[in-house]
């Protein structure tokens, strides 16, 4: 069985929260940032399993890379602030943890990928590998096709150090001037927007493919880029920067404003991490080191690539066999084909839907396309936290304020990485007449939610979308996410008053069902857990069961050890990283804790409280976009949603029941703090033999037939 070990460290410091944990936490408590590190490896993981196909495991390659740049951008600069003894012990448990990943990640792609993809005749090869005639295929393409792009750069008096980007891979080496008897330091940095891997045909057999890496290419045809001069101590290496930008915000006049200039300075934040490709001279990299004041804990000599981001693109090699099968995410068969129909089936019962099992577009873009449309909609207000690029629902929110409707949007303009993005939806919304507002101040609006207000007869009826999962098409293929349509005035009533509120800056939303944060969702939460615990000690059924992404939260991390200690049975299911402790006598004995690794990234939230009844239609389920942690509970808006029909419940018992089956994409918490990957037992079928993702496609396919 594979394992990923969780390493106990000082608790000295909750991350970011610089809260003190309460008493008696500390036995149970894992430190978040190696919980994060453990969850990479279960990414990792899947490049390193045979059963995955084989172009499939470079795409997790470049996943943990790409997880791994997150990581440092957010987490490093964070841990580099405060440089007490607890704080640089964390990191050197970090690095201590990190390095032998890291080599088993380059490990993967020279011994895996590599001899993997030449038996289908693919052929990845570095420039030394490639012969004369390829060499000089290569060198022609680089005279028309990369050099017009490049940016040859030397360090001396006269030219100064030169602005290294965010994520940029440079070739950094020493020039020597014959002539002048000089040396200097020279720099050409990869440019990001060209195909990092160039396709050569000569001296391969037809059918056969060789691909070399740009870096490669450029490496090979330096000396034209400085002719004349003798070149050495080549380093190939890529730098990562500071993401954590802190400006004021109390007395912000011009919100939007404020975020340009979040976006400007963050290009220039610190350097937290250097990476070099083996071979790196160590002048240059002693130089680089000290250029950004790191420290040698910061630098990571890499094995065979400094990036592994690129993998993605070999996604588009043509051979199906050595991917996962397409999966075509299915429309509702209850759902009438006509656009307008979808309120008509909403009125008739509220229904869930689960992407990417089903389609995404035909039920949530639809829904606001078809109001966008539909003469009796009045008004349409929506939340917007990552969009896209080519957003469907800005289209159709632009086409329905064009048409006259009222539109509303809360666009969160300060959502990590996408504030460029939502910044120009956001004038693009405000162009056509929508109202366009950025929530409420010191708070980022995490909320999933859409409203539709149309006119029936006399009346207003109001119609409502609450997810887990973002507005955003492309994701929505690729996340697990579960959204609720209702038009139930218990909950279309708390929706229109959260709109209210954020459009209005009302002081707090009246919202009697629906569970908001900061306001409402941690009390609630919390009375939840309790209430179990008072079932079990009364002698009544109880059980909790949580599915999430991370679990952090101090006080709900202590309420479940209550419930646990009085022997309530806690089942959750937290894919990213997870700060307490199972199995821990004493404190959570009666918890047990899983995470799902598969081909979609598991995002759902879905919260199941028995509440004294053994059938799961009788007991209570939420679902909604805020995970167990601080941040989500104190620190945004976020919506979490009771779900009321029976069938519906069954419906989401149906999803938790499969996960807690799983024995092919779990992996298992034990109280020594290693995850462990289940193995279907010999014989095991459905989801104990396939996992949850197939499980759960079966079941689609299935139900899409009936």
């Amino acid at each position: 069985m594979a394992t990923a070990t969780a390493t106990m460290a000082s608790i000295g410091e909750l991350g970011v929260l610089n809260k003190s944990l309460p008493e008696g936490l500390e036995e149970v408590w894992i430190d978040r940032d190696l919980s994060w590190l453990d969850f990479n490896e279960r990414v990792l993981a899947e490049a390193l399993d045979e059963r995955v196909p084989l172009l499939e495991r470079a795409k997790f390659l470049a996943i943990f890379t790409s997880n791994l740049d997150e990581f440092f951008m957010k987490r490093w600069a964070v841990l580099r602030e405060s440089d007490n003894e607890g704080q640089r012990a964390l990191r050197e448990a970090l690095r201590e943890k990190l390095i032998p990943t890291l080599d088993r990640q380059g490990e993967c792609y020279r011994d895996v990928i590599k001899p993997g993809l030449a038996h289908h005749g693919v052929f990845l090869r570095y420039w030394h590998e490639l012969t004369p005639r390829q060499q000089e295929e290569a060198g022609k393409y680089f005279d028309s096709n990369v050099s017009p792009a490049l940016m040859p750069l030397v360090i001396d008096p006269v030219h100064p150090f030169p602005f290294i980007s965010n994520l940029s891979t440079s070739l950094v080496f020493r020039v020597h001037d014959v002539t002048k008897g000089e040396t200097m330091f020279a720099r050409v940095k990869v440019p990001e927007v060209l195909k990092q891997w160039v396709s050569l045909t000569a001296d391969i057999e037809p059918g056969q493919k060789l691909l070399v890496p740009l870096y490669e290419v450029i490496h090979g045809n330096l000396d034209k880029l400085y002719s004349g001069m003798e070149i050495s101590g080549i380093t190939i290496m890529r730098l990562t920067r500071d993401a954590e930008v802190e400006l004021d915000e109390e007395h912000v006049t011009d919100y939007r404003a404020l975020v340009k200039e979040e976006i400007r300075k963050r290009r220039y934040e610190p350097v937290v991490r250097l990476e070099f490709r083996p071979g790196a001279d160590p002048t240059i990299r002693e130089l680089l080191r000290e250029r950004f004041k790191l420290d040698e804990i910061d630098l990571y000599d890499m094995r065979e690539r400094v990036n592994y981001i690129p993998l993605f693109e070999l996604m588009a090699l043509p051979f199906p066999k050595l991917k996962d099968p397409q999966w075509a995410p299915l429309a509702p068969a209850f759902l009438p084909k006509s656009p307008g129909a979808i309120f008509g089936a909403i009125q008739a019962t509220d229904f869930l839907v689960h992407h990417p099992y089903d389609s995404f577009d035909a039920t949530v873009e639809r829904f606001i396309s078809a109001a966008a449309d539909d003469p009796q909609t009045v008004a349409i207000k929506m939340t917007a936290y990552r969009v896209g690029d080519d957003t469907p629902f800005v289209k159709s929110l632009i086409h329905a304020a064009e048409r006259g409707k009222q539109v509303a949007c809360v666009m969160e303009i300060k959502a990590r990485f996408d504030e460029e993005r939502n910044l120009h939806w956001a004038a693009e919304l405000e162009r056509v007449g929508a109202h366009v507002t950025f929530g409420v101040s010191g708070l980022k609006t995490h909320a999933k939610t859409a409203l539709v207000v149309r006119k029936e007869g006399d009346h207003l009826r109001c119609y409502a979308h609450i997810g887990t999962g973002n507005y955003h098409v492309k994701t929505a293929r690729l996340y697990a996410d579960c959204g609720l349509f209702t038009c139930d005035p218990r909950l279309t009533d708390d929706v229109v008053n959260l709109f209210h509120h954020l459009t209005g800056h009302s002081d707090r939303p009246h919202c009697s069902t629906l569970l908001v944060a900061p306001l409402t969702m941690r009390p609630k939460l919390l009375d939840l857990v309790h209430r179990e615990t008072k079932h079990k000690r009364a002698g009544r059924y109880a059980r909790i069961v949580a599915k999430m992404n991370q679990l952090e939260d101090p006080e709900m991390i202590e309420a479940l050890c209550e419930a646990s200690n009085a022997g309530v049975e806690i089942d959750l299911i937290v894919r990213g990283f997870c700060c307490l402790r199972p199995g821990v006598p004493g404190h959570s004995e009666n918890i047990r804790i899983r995470s799902i690794i598969g081909r979609f990234l598991e995002h759902s939230r879905i919260f199941y409280f028995a509440n004294g009844h053994h059938d799961p239609g009788k007991g209570e389920f939420f679902i909604g976009s805020a995970d167990w942690m601080y941040r989500n509970l104190s620190k945004r808006i976020e919506i979490v949603t009771p779900v009321f029909d029976s069938h519906l419940k069954h419906r989401l018992w149906e999803i938790l029941d499969i996960n807690l089956r799983d024995k092919r994409e779990a992996w298992v918490l034990s109280s020594d703090g290693k995850y462990t990957q289940l193995r279907p037992d010999e014989g095991a079928t459905g989801a104990e033999a396939v996992g949850t993702q197939q499980t759960l496609m079966n079941l689609a396919v299935e139900r899409a037939s009936e």
